[in-house]
């Protein structure tokens, strides 16, 4: 087997593992969210809040994971200048939705503390 073949099968197990993250993770957040729920202090809005705060997190995991998947296909599989433009879109795109979605969990940008 060659170093190529060895570091294709490599990204796919990274995508693999991406896509068993965002399955386990899916089914770990909903099952938090429905004890929160049925818990007598939790409530709709907690269970939401958990839902959506646990799930925006394994979503985070599984960007990072399927950046390192990219990097490994475009810089040790093909390394075309056209993989490694392809791979500065995917990254740069990647990297504003975390950035959205850290937002949007916290509340805040992540270099702003909240106010107590």
């Amino acid at each position: 087997m060659s170093f190529t073949q060895t570091m294709e099968h490599i990204a796919h197990g990274f995508e693999g593992l991406a896509a068993i993250v965002l399955i386990v993770g899916l089914v770990w957040s909903g099952a938090r969210s429905i004890a929160i729920w049925r818990s007598d202090d939790g409530g709709g809005r907690a269970a939401y809040r958990a839902l959506r705060e646990t799930f925006g997190g394994v979503l985070l995991l599984a960007l990072e994971i399927l950046v390192a998947a990219d990097l490994l296909i475009s810089v040790a599989v093909e390394p075309t200048l056209e993989n490694i433009a392809t791979l500065g879109l995917i990254v740069l795109v990647r990297t504003v939705l975390s950035f959205s979605l850290e937002v949007e969990l916290r509340g805040h940008a992540p270099w702003r503390r909240p106010r107590p």
